[in-house]
């Protein structure tokens, strides 16, 4: 995973660059409803033309949102599984860093 392209900030304030599937699994199941409710991963430029979100729903599991500028791309899915939520993710991050 080409990490050096993109970074994650948390709603706690965690910042993390080098980012990896291990560290998002982390990330989203450090998540909570007090404080710590979501996750933002963009490019690590000023003005990233794509980004992704984990939010952690009142009624359990996870909001994840895919935005690409570059592309008409706008994706919200649900779901409960950190492990595949990282997996996904790691595999979107790696196709909007190659361009």
């Amino acid at each position: 995973m080409a990490a050096d392209y993109y970074c994650a900030d948390s709603e706690n304030g965690d910042h993390i660059h080098d980012l990896s599937e291990d560290a998002l699994f982390t990330l989203i199941g450090d998540l909570n409803d007090s404080g710590n409710t979501f996750v933002m991963i963009q490019s690590d430029e000023d003005d990233p033309a794509w980004l992704a979100s984990v939010a952690i729903l009142d009624e359990g599991g996870y909001e994840t949102v895919h935005r690409d500028t570059t592309r008409p791309e706008h994706k919200v899915t649900i779901e409960t599984d950190i492990n595949r939520i990282a997996g996904d993710l790691t595999k979107w991050l790696a196709a909007c860093a190659s361009y």
